[in-house]
């Protein structure tokens, strides 16, 4: 029986455990870096580090690291806290690696859509113009590039708004009453976690097994839908009557993004619109 690979997941949050749990029941090898390495799931092997220091970690895996999945989150919401988890972070783990003269097969950086900046609900994927003027936008664009010129081969996957248990800002802003403008509609996209995960679990399958990846992949449901919708259908789901007094101020950005460069590798999301995905949080409250 061929050898199963190793991944090192940096980052290994919510969706970073997820992959890893997906992984390890393929028997996989999963290093999990983090903080807090007590949050890490059962079987991940623990390596304790701060992205944003220099050191390389006490705990860095000695062997060969056949996978590195690069998925941090900010911890601070400024510019100087986006550079420390992304570009800082990116720029440590690839020394570290070559400390140890490790060369992973594949690099997959976690990206997000909102390095787009289309406004008027227009269609997006992998080859659209990604020129939003945002400071986060700007840094994510410079650590994505630096996983593609990193001298790996490096695949960046830009998610877009990921929810699920735990993340319940939008069923909390609507038992409050949340109104949204429907005219124009502002366009949303989404992703369960599972599917985050699960996307990139694909990824990595794909690669091992030897199938070509592109540079670049949109991470999103099939079904890009007005938020004023989702909001509405929520509202009767919950069983909300009441309404703010005016709505909701319109967010800057509206645009469609689509999943089909995922799909013609085979990969289909558990959770294929919002309904489905929001019907299975509301079951588990």
């Amino acid at each position: 029986m061929a050898k199963q690979p190793c991944v090192l997941i940096a980052g290994c949050g919510d969706v970073g455990g997820r992959l890893a749990v997906r992984l390890l029941n393929q028997g996989w090898t999963v290093h999990g870096l983090r903080r807090e390495i007590t949050a890490l799931p059962a079987g991940v092997l623990p390596v304790t580090a701060d992205l944003a220091e220099a050191r390389c970690p006490d705990s860095w895996p000695a062997g060969p690291i056949d996978y590195l999945v690069y998925c941090a989150a900010a911890s601070g919401h400024d510019e100087a806290g986006y550079r420390r988890a992304y570009v800082d972070g990116l720029a440590h783990v690839l020394a570290w690696l070559a400390e140890h003269g490790q060369r992973p097969q594949r690099l997959l950086f976690v990206s997000s859509s909102g390095v787009y900046g289309q406004q008027l609900g227009e269609w997006v994927d992998e080859g659209s113009p990604a020129t939003a003027a945002d400071f986060s936008a700007v840094i994510m664009r410079e650590a994505e590039q630096l996983a593609l010129d990193s001298g790996i081969p490096a695949s960046v996957l830009r998610l877009t708004g990921i929810y699920g248990p735990g993340r319940n800002w939008l069923l909390n802003q609507v038992r409050q009453g949340y109104r949204v403008a429907s005219e124009p509609p502002l366009y949303a996209n989404r992703i369960h976690a599972d599917d985050a995960a699960g996307l990139l679990a694909f990824l990595l399958s794909a690669d091992a097994r030897g199938v070509a990846l592109q540079d670049i992949y949109l991470g999103v449901d099939d079904a890009p839908a007005p938020l004023h919708e989702v909001v509405a259908w929520l509202r009767a789901q919950l069983g909300v009557s009441e309404e703010a007094q005016a709505a909701s101020i319109r967010r800057t950005g509206s645009k469609r993004c689509s999943n089909a460069c995922a799909r013609a590798l085979g990969w289909a999301p558990s959770y294929p619109s919002y309904r489905e995905g929001y019907a299975a949080l509301l079951a588990e409250q």
